[in-house]
């Protein structure tokens, strides 16, 4: 198990995921596996959201466990090693961030391991095949599209890649990773695409960026205190 360095968990930070103990946590990412909680899971999120809509308030969880797989896909890429927890030791609890309630993740810093360049594809694949599988689950909670669940991930994935290919020391890894999330062959056990590709078209991250790439919304509009998104494809 590496140690994480000051950079890693500051990076973590800044994408509201934390090494520590939440105070006072609501639940955990295995609580979102049982069906029996998701009525509760909906109507927690409709709270802490104010959300005018079931759609957004689950989407707005999506956006905060889409920086959670965006940063898997940045520690593979920069550092080898990605996370290896339990789902139960995925964490969330109640944040403040630019005056309004959200949620924060918690994982403990200890379950990151390396990962060999022989099980590199198995381990995105591992990666994609779990957030689907809690896409379905949110699904069940709501009137949602996945597009809208995987938009939002996606979002912050082509952030990510668009930094890690501008970096030299970086960039033939980052294009190696690209170039395999491109294949559908790592979507096989829930797509029989790339749904990356379809997101992207093919065209460079760095091309994209300030774009509308977005075909769905991702109702951030519809939460009190969050500015609508700069490039909803619903703007007229």
């Amino acid at each position: 198990m590496p140690a994480l360095s000051y950079d890693q968990v500051r990076q973590l930070n800044s994408y509201s995921i934390f090494t520590e103990e939440p105070d006072r946590p609501l639940f955990t990412l295995a609580n979102l596996h049982k069906d029996f909680y998701l009525t509760d899971f909906r109507n927690l999120m409709m709270g802490i959201t104010n959300a005018a809509t079931e759609a957004a308030a689950i989407s707005h969880f999506g956006r905060r466990y889409g920086m959670f797989v965006a940063m898997q896909f940045y520690m593979l890429t920069t550092y080898d090693e990605v996370w290896d927890g339990k789902p139960e030791d995925l964490r969330f609890a109640i944040v403040q961030e630019f005056g309004i309630h959200t949620l924060g993740m918690y994982i403990n810093p200890n379950d990151f391991r390396y990962v060999e360049d022989d099980e590199r594809e198995r381990v995105m694949t591992d990666i994609l095949y779990k957030t689907s599988v809690v896409i379905g689950q949110l699904r069940k909670t709501t009137s949602i599209s996945p597009l809208t669940l995987w938009e939002n991930i996606f979002g912050y994935m082509l952030w990510h890649f668009h930094t890690l290919l501008e970096n030299p020391a970086l960039a033939d890894r980052a294009f190696e990773d690209l170039d395999m999330l491109e294949d559908k062959n790592v979507w096989r056990y829930f797509s029989d695409k790339s749904l990356f590709l379809n997101y992207t078209g093919g065209k460079s991250p760095s091309a994209l960026i300030n774009q509308p790439v977005r075909k769905s919304c991702c109702f951030s509009k519809d939460i009190p205190g969050l500015m609508a998104c700069g490039f909803c494809p619903m703007k007229k």
